[in-house]
């Protein structure tokens, strides 16, 4: 607490002295005399007071009780903020308050006392704390490790929270006993799943299925136009009856097809008519098919491009399907001509499959009253309904590894026999003629390949003591080891990732883990950690080249996925469904809504693998499109689901991330699009410049979709308040330069309402009558907070671009604290502008960013000198 009336005195005498700006810095050598805390008060007294004072004081910022004790962290954080905002000009907001002089001294000498204390603090306790796995590093350690690629046991976990758009931040990744058994039963699970399921591998089994068995029923929602039966490409009228005598003679006839014209959503059950999956495990699905038309007599001519499908896991069960439905990740394009497609998909017990066939209509549900429920089928559009007619279906599983018993097994009990288990709760038990011999030689092989960094023989006793109990209390010996497995996969050196210290022995362990986690979620692979073993880890040349390789290693999509759902949100990419009401062209259009999110992964990735400059992140000439996203983008149409690259004409509003539509889709709700929301998640995930919070009581802007006003007009009226006005003014005018994009990142001139404007009138793709009205035009123009005015979306994007320094410093700022579990600290700030310093020639390119801030300090946890020098 700062008691001393010193500073009151000091800048009265000041504030009398004269009428102009106030002087409160003499010369150097003056101010040398003056400790450091009296300069800071003296400034705070003549220029913040007024304002911050009290139980009244704004922002609740007190600074005539703001205390000096920097070492305390959120006594430093205050100190911090208050440099930050005096810094950006924002405090004092009158310039006069504080002549441009007298801020720079306040800044330098608060700033030097800032970095002092929490250097000293980084040095006395790390950046941060211990960090833990997530529950999907924890799934991918699991999988590496037990040689599971398809083990899935994330769910068992309880989610992990969030802060700073990362849900690696290590302050939040807390444990507590509820959590820690259920990483228990996770790890349980997962080491049972890596047993051999006997002493032999599992039959497989195999069903060819022809037409006439590919599907449940004679027909689906949406009648004959929806599905149905053909031979030479003619309609087949088979009934249900007709259906159930063929099969029950076996007399189908291999020239049938099943032709298909819905997608695989609410309500289906377009499975085939017996087949579930006895035994969990992989299925190889191959099958006959072709691309088909479905003309208004029901005869079927090619379709004039591909259709994409893949299936979808699911119980049998009726039309409703709930629960657990799970789609392959793999799209396969289905020609017009005939031909064989082979995939695979992961089958629990007692599951089918369906066929989801992509981005086709669905049918509408009717219910009239006292009527029974009906569906209708959507209108025929111009060239027929497109589909695919298969031929036959082949089911092959389950697909046990060749090599029995298979490699994860092998890993927790080497090459010890096995023999059908007689007691336990295993399927197998091991024979062993020395059971504490091989327990405590078993035991120790699987620390060895689990763990990340060097166990002491202390802590392999522990684990040793309690596989020994297990055996002599009678448990089985793979019983007794799976305990002590367990143990040590639920141990602090298994769940939790060090930071990295320069003192520490194993620091280039520590670097390892964090890298590998960083960009691969998952543990340190052979070559990354035979430059551990080798000592050459943490030189430059190797590092760099490590990078490289985990940068273009399969591994990395887990970074790509995992970085992008949380910095640009693309887990919320389903939050809300679209209002079918406004835009019932995105009705059931799940095929969509994938390909944006698939379009901004795959475009970061590009930005990375090609280091291309920052400045791409808001700008540049080009997009990744589908066939979808090039009918939903208005560009030339494309054929087939997979993504390309696509070069934009000249004058396209799209090109960079804040025009792709999955960013335009997660910033809006499903029925309106507001500037606010859009433009404060622009300013802060893309520019760096966090919105303050709200005043509270203060109610939020919703946009009128009768069409009565508009949302400039009524956030005119909201920010008649200078105290609003003042903080929009920092984010608005970038959300009304994105008013041109509808909830899902089409392109707009006007409106839509359901109450005022020109009407509009149809059917959609779903067969549901719409009508909506087209209300008034929209006004993209603004002018941003420092006085730069445009006209469109292209004319701000320019003016974003114009600032790459403050692109590239937010981006090192999220990569950091998803990195290493600890936001930027104020000790880490020249580290950061150094980079930036040393990457300004080359226009900040994105790689080049990412392999500085791997060789930094704040990375490796080494001193910011020895850093240094170690770059050049």
């Amino acid at each position: 607490m700062w008691n001393s009336n010193i500073g009151k005195t000091v800048c009265l005498v000041l504030l009398l002295s004269g009428t102009g700006p106030v002087r409160l810095f003499g010369n150097e050598a003056t101010e040398s005399t003056v400790p450091v805390e009296q300069r800071i008060r003296q400034v705070v007294q003549a220029s913040c007071l007024d304002c911050h004072t009290g139980e009244s004081a704004e922002g609740r910022l007190d600074l005539s009780q703001l205390d000096w004790q920097l070492k305390a962290s959120d006594v430093r954080q205050r100190w911090i903020q208050i440099h930050d905002r005096v810094a950006a000009g924002e405090m004092p907001p009158d310039p006069e308050d504080l002549s441009q002089a007298d801020r720079q001294s306040f800044l330098k000498i608060l700033s030097n006392a800032l970095l002092l204390a929490d250097r000293t603090d980084v040095n006395a306790r790390g950046r941060g704390p211990l960090r833990r796995l997530t529950r999907q590093e924890y799934e991918q350690n699991l999988r590496d490790l037990l040689r599971l690629p398809d083990l899935d046991i994330r769910d068992m976990l309880p989610a992990d929270r969030e802060r700073l758009h990362c849900n690696k931040v290590a302050e939040v990744l807390d444990m507590s006993r509820i959590q820690l058994e259920a990483y228990l039963d996770a790890a349980d699970a997962a080491l049972r799943q890596a047993v051999a399921s006997g002493v032999k591998p599992r039959p497989r089994e195999q069903q060819r299925l022809p037409a006439t068995r590919m599907f449940l029923t004679a027909q689906t929602f949406g009648e004959r136009e929806a599905m149905f039966y053909a031979k030479d490409s003619k309609f087949v009228p088979l009934s249900m009856a007709d259906l159930n005598r063929i099969r029950k003679e076996n007399s189908h006839d291999p020239e049938m097809e099943l032709a298909i014209f819905r997608s695989a959503s609410w309500p289906y059950y377009g499975y085939p008519d017996q087949f579930k999956a006895v035994e969990p495990g992989t299925y190889q699905l191959r099958f006959s098919a072709r691309a088909v038309r479905q003309l208004r007599d029901f005869s079927l001519k090619p379709a004039f491009t591909s259709i994409p499908m893949n299936f979808r896991a699911r119980k049998r069960s009726g039309a409703d399907v709930s629960g657990d439905v799970r789609a392959t990740e793999e799209i396969l394009d289905i020609q017009p001509e005939t031909a064989i497609y082979e995939t695979t998909i992961r089958l629990k017990k007692n599951e089918t499959f369906e066929y989801s066939l992509l981005g086709l209509p669905v049918p509408r549900a009717i219910n009239p009253p006292n009527a029974p429920l009906y569906y209708d089928f959507p209108p025929r559009p111009a060239g027929g309904h497109p589909g695919v007619a298969f031929q036959w279906l082949e089911i092959t599983g389950p697909l046990d590894s060749a090599e029995w018993p298979p490699p994860s097994h092998r890993l927790l009990f080497g090459d010890l026999p096995i023999q059908k288990a007689t007691r336990g709760t295993l399927p197998v038990e091991l024979i062993s003629k020395q059971p504490e011999q091989d327990a405590r030689r078993l035991l120790r092989r699987f620390i060895l390949q689990a763990e990340r960094e060097p166990t002491s023989e202390e802590v392999i006793q522990i684990y040793e003591r309690l596989v020994l109990e297990e055996l002599q209390r009678g448990e089985p010996l793979a019983e007794a080891l799976l305990s002590g497995f367990s143990a040590f996969l639920c141990s602090g050196q298994f769940l939790y990732l060090p930071e990295p210290r320069p003192e520490a022995k194993d620091l280039p362990f520590a670097v390892a883990s964090r890298l590998s986690h960083f960009l691969g979620n998952t543990r340190p692979d052979a070559e990354l950690l035979s430059h551990v073993t080798a000592g050459d880890l943490l030189q430059p040349r190797v590092l760099r080249s490590e990078t490289n390789r985990l940068l273009e290693a399969e591994s990395s999509d887990a970074f790509i996925k995992n970085f992008t759902d949380y910095w640009l949100s693309l887990k919320d990419i389903r939050r809300d469904e679209p209002d079918a009401r406004l835009y019932p062209e995105y009705r059931f259009d799940d095929y969509l809504i994938d390909s944006l999110a698939q379009e901004t992964r795959t475009w970061f990735r590009y930005l990375v693998q090609e280091n291309l400059p920052i400045t791409a992140l808001v700008q540049s000439d080009f997009i990744f499109a589908n066939d979808r996203l090039a009918r939903h983008y208005d560009l030339p149409p494309l054929e087939g689901s997979k993504l390309r690259r696509v070069s934009l004409p000249p004058g396209s509003p799209y090109g960079g991330l804040m025009t792709q539509g999955a960013i335009l889709k997660v910033t809006a709700n499903g029925t309106t699009t507001s500037p606010v929301i859009r433009g404060a998640w622009i300013m802060e995930r893309i520019m760096g410049e966090p919105p303050p919070p709200p005043p509270p009581a203060v109610p939020a802007v919703e946009p009128d979709i009768r069409g009565a006003t508009t949302i400039r007009e009524q956030l005119a009226k909201h920010t008649s308040d200078p105290v609003c006005a003042n903080c929009h003014a920092r984010f608005d005018p970038v959300g009304f330069a994105l008013e041109n994009f509808d909830i899902m990142g089409a392109w707009r001139n006007r409106y839509r309402s359901l109450g005022k404007g020109e009407k509009v009138t149809g059917i959609d793709r779903a067969g549901h009558d719409f009508a909506y009205f087209i209300a008034g035009p929209v006004d993209a123009s603004g002018q941003l907070r420092d006085g730069r005015a445009f006209q469109n979306i292209q004319e701000l994007k320019a003016l974003l671009a114009a600032q790459p320094r403050q692109l590239a410093r937010n981006f090192l700022q999220q990569l950091t604290v998803y990195a290493t579990g600890t936001p930027v600290r104020y000790a880490d700030r020249p580290v950061i502008e150094a980079i930036l310093d040393d990457c300004e020639a080359d226009q900040y390119l994105l790689r080049d960013l990412i392999l500085a801030l791997v060789q930094s300090p704040v990375f490796l946890g080494t001193e910011p000198a020895a850093a240094a020098k170690g770059r050049e």
